[in-house]
């Protein structure tokens, strides 16, 4: 009896071709580049016409990942301009980018139809991995294929996935702070189970899920109910045992959480197993490392210092399902009125402002009677790491047209 073959190997390729990525980066350039943000950003990044001042985050859009992995896409479909691209998903949550890539031939996957477009494709095909990453059993179906990969996993991503795989092999259950159906998340716990497929994890939300936790590890309880808690959108391994996989912990997170968040989620769980175990015995059943990426952090902490200047409105920019964006909004929304907007067209008038409720998690319109007004008025602006300069310089220039300054009056003062 003949063997049977083994199957083909994934074939992750090298795009960043120095000819390649010097077309590519001009492209790029021209899509998502505002000279008029980097004037202003120069300056101290605040803009004032007659009684209309703009305040701009110091940190804020385009992180190195995301420009990583837009670049690797933008290269694909330059190198096999002549054969099938396929994207898992989005390639970051921006509706602007994703667009883009639409139009270049590139087709976006859907996260429901993973698996079963998947297993259609052939060798002759390329999938490229967005800055999320992917699960380890898309990966396994994209080398059964045999498809050529070209990979945008972000850096701070794979760190994480380093901590959880770390935690398996040492007998240690990943508790994960995030959102248990982001594509982040479940490419995480995917490696969470290890190198074996024999690890656990256990995918935490809010402060109200780690206290339940807490709360179980500290005097136990009904494990049905437990389990019933936690058992949609993949929030626990297969197999998963309370009584068993909670002895041993270690945290981690889905990068784009915010960081004030984790750190507090991470501080409960300690005190739950030091106050099981004791505070000696805490030492060897409870892990931690800080897996919050460094540009997230960057935009909250320059939210937090914008918030410190005096400003009227807050808009912050970017895709709704973006979950770093997410949490700025949070932020903003404890200290004043803050507007969720995918772009400057949701700024349809003085008084009228389209924009995303977290709360209602839904679209909606309000009415802000601040920018309407005679007076002086301050704005502050800011986006997450997935929004590029170019929305940021639509709605800069929206707001003030609105207050009827034109366009060229702004980069006039700007210098550019």
């Amino acid at each position: 009896m003949s063997a049977v073959p083994s199957a083909p190997a994934a074939r992750r390729v090298n795009v960043r071709t120095p000819e390649v990525m010097e077309r590519v980066q001009a492209e790029v350039e021209t899509h998502y580049r505002s000279t008029l943000v980097e004037a202003i950003r120069a300056q101290g990044s605040v803009i004032q016409i007659g009684n209309t001042t703009v305040r701009l985050a110091r940190d804020f859009g385009f992180c190195y990942g995301v420009e990583r992995a837009i670049d690797l896409a933008y290269a694909a479909r330059r190198v096999f301009a002549d054969r099938r691209v396929f994207l898992l998903g989005e390639i970051i949550h921006n509706p602007e980018v994703n667009r883009q890539l639409t139009e270049m031939g590139i087709v976006s996957i859907p996260v429901s139809e993973h698996e079963e477009e998947l297993a259609k494709l052939n060798s002759d095909d390329v999938v490229i991995v967005p800055a999320f990453g992917a699960e380890t059993k898309l990966m396994k179906i994209i080398a059964e294929r045999g498809c050529m990969v070209v990979d945008t996993t972000c850096g701070d991503v794979m760190s994480v996935w380093k901590r959880v795989r770390n935690y398996a092999k040492n007998d240690f259950t990943s508790i994960i702070h995030g959102k248990a159906s982001h594509e982040e998340t479940r490419a995480t716990s995917s490696r969470a189970l290890g190198d074996q497929g024999n690890g656990h994890y256990l995918v935490v939300l809010t402060l109200s899920d780690v206290d339940f936790v807490c709360d179980y590890i500290r005097s136990g309880g009904d494990k049905a109910t437990f389990l019933e808690r936690f058992k949609g959108a993949s929030a626990l391994s297969e197999g998963f045992d309370p009584d068993l996989h909670l002895q041993r912990i270690g945290v981690a997170n889905q990068t784009t959480m915010l960081k004030s968040e984790t750190e507090e989620i991470q501080r409960r769980l300690q005190k739950a197993i030091e106050d099981r175990d004791g505070p000696e015995s805490s030492q060897k059943n409870f892990q931690v490392f800080d897996t919050i990426c460094g540009a997230t952090q960057e935009r909250q902490d320059s939210l937090f210092l914008l918030l410190q200047q005096p400003l009227d409105v807050l808009l912050v920019v970017g895709g709704y399902n973006s979950s770093n964006t997410t949490h700025l909004v949070e932020i903003g929304e404890q200290q004043l009125p803050t507007f969720f907007i995918r772009t400057a067209e949701c700024l349809t008038s003085l008084e009228q402002i389209v924009h995303f409720d977290l709360h209602l998690k839904a679209e909606k319109t309000s009415y802000s009677n601040k920018l309407a007004e005679d007076g002086p008025v301050i704005i502050g602006i800011t986006a997450g790491a997935s929004c590029p300069n170019n929305l940021i310089e639509d709605t800069l220039l929206r707001v003030f047209q609105l207050r009827g300054i034109t366009p060229e009056q702004v980069r006039v003062v700007a210098g550019v």
